[in-house]
């Protein structure tokens, strides 16, 4: 893992409390996302198909504070939008800092170079530069040309500068594995402390819909880009368990809980991926209230091609701690990338089909007299 042994400590002690209190849903990860307005249009997103009015919102220092103390996560990762937009975002960060909370900054970078000095390294602040790929294939998932260049300009100036710096990459249509491959290795080359890897989760409101991959096809590609990967050095910002379900070994469940989503609406029912299903006005409501049941890839279809990591890296390290060896063997030996993959279960809404009894209804009868 690309993740320093102080906050692998700090994060294991957490969860530990949590087991050890008998605490049922508990949060892993804040996903702070003061503002939807972004400087890009990026085809995959969903977050910025709103009104101006909506998208000149920002959360509050003191709205943010209440968030952070509110959830009470060891972790906040502060999407958008582009975070760098919101002028009090250096004081944001600072006030989780001061709570001693690992805040991950997540930006396109094209603002980076122009705000770095708004901030101090520490080992509490990581700089989560989106890249979905090199020059070509970032570009053009972006829509802009020369993102790339400025981004990578970006993380070469935060790494000399002594910040931590990481990669968050989306894969969509038409990856293959030795591309990503290539990617990984040129972002290790750039000196970062790892790169977060996951599939483009399929917005209902991305201005295109043909860019997702789906089904078998995602686990296929992760198990090519895996066994390259057999011998490479990537540093992978995700744990053992995570990687092997990317890969078709684990048959999981998401828990939305893991990763809450406190935005300019209030907390997000279930999670960060469906902004259509309604908001709690506080954490404590969002666990109570929210109908957990309906949501996951075998309970709702709108859930059924997600494999994020927001939904599925909780999941995962809840199985680490149940089980510990099977975690240990799958970090040493890698995810597998031969042999059957694990069975998905079938849908909730196909189970319900299947036990409706057949009627006569909808079908056309002609009567003659």
């Amino acid at each position: 893992m690309g993740v320093p042994l102080r906050q692998q400590i700090a994060v294991g002690t957490y969860l530990l409390k949590q087991k050890l209190g008998g605490v049922k849903k508990y949060p892993m990860v804040l996903m702070l996302e003061p503002l939807f307005r972004c400087n890009l249009a990026c085809a995959g997103c969903g977050k910025i198909d709103y009104p101006d009015h909506i998208l000149d919102k920002r959360m509050s220092y003191e709205e943010c504070m209440q968030a952070v103390d509110e959830c009470g996560a060891p972790m906040v990762s502060i999407p958008g939008g582009e975070p760098l937009i919101h002028k009090e975002m250096p004081e944001i960060v600072r006030g989780i800092i001061a709570r001693r909370k690992y805040v991950y900054l997540c930006t396109n970078a094209l603002l980076l170079k122009k705000k770095i000095d708004d901030y101090t390294p520490s080992p509490y602040l990581t700089f989560s530069i989106h890249l979905d790929g090199l020059k070509e294939r970032h570009d053009a998932s972006v829509c802009q040309d020369g993102v790339f260049d400025r981004a990578v300009e970006a993380i070469k100036l935060a790494v000399a500068k002594g910040f931590r710096v990481t990669v968050n990459c989306t894969l969509f249509q038409g990856e293959t594995p030795e591309d990503v491959a290539e990617f990984l290795d040129y972002a290790m080359e750039l000196g970062v402390e790892g790169a977060t890897i996951a599939p483009g989760f399929s917005y209902e409101r991305a201005p295109r819909q043909d860019i997702f991959i789906k089904g078998k096809d995602t686990k296929n590609l992760f198990r090519g880009i895996f066994k390259i990967g057999k011998t490479r050095k990537w540093k992978l910002n995700h744990s053992s368990l995570y990687l092997d379900f990317l890969a078709g070994n684990q048959n999981y469940q998401c828990t939305p809980w893991g990763n809450p989503t406190r935005n300019i609406f209030g907390w997000q029912k279930p999670c960060y991926l469906l902004p259509d299903e309604g908001y709690a006005s506080s954490f404590q409501e969002l666990l109570d209230d929210t109908p957990w049941d309906k949501y996951g890839n075998s309970s709702n279809p709108k859930c059924a091609q997600c494999m994020a990591h927001c939904g599925y890296e909780a999941t995962a390290v809840e199985d680490m701690l149940q089980h510990p060896l099977k975690a240990l063997l799958t970090s040493i030996r890698g995810p597998k990338t031969t042999g059957p993959m694990v069975a998905e279960p079938t849908p909730k809404w196909a189970r319900e089909e299947l036990q409706t009894p057949a009627t006569l209804a909808g079908i056309p009868v002609k009567v003659e007299r």
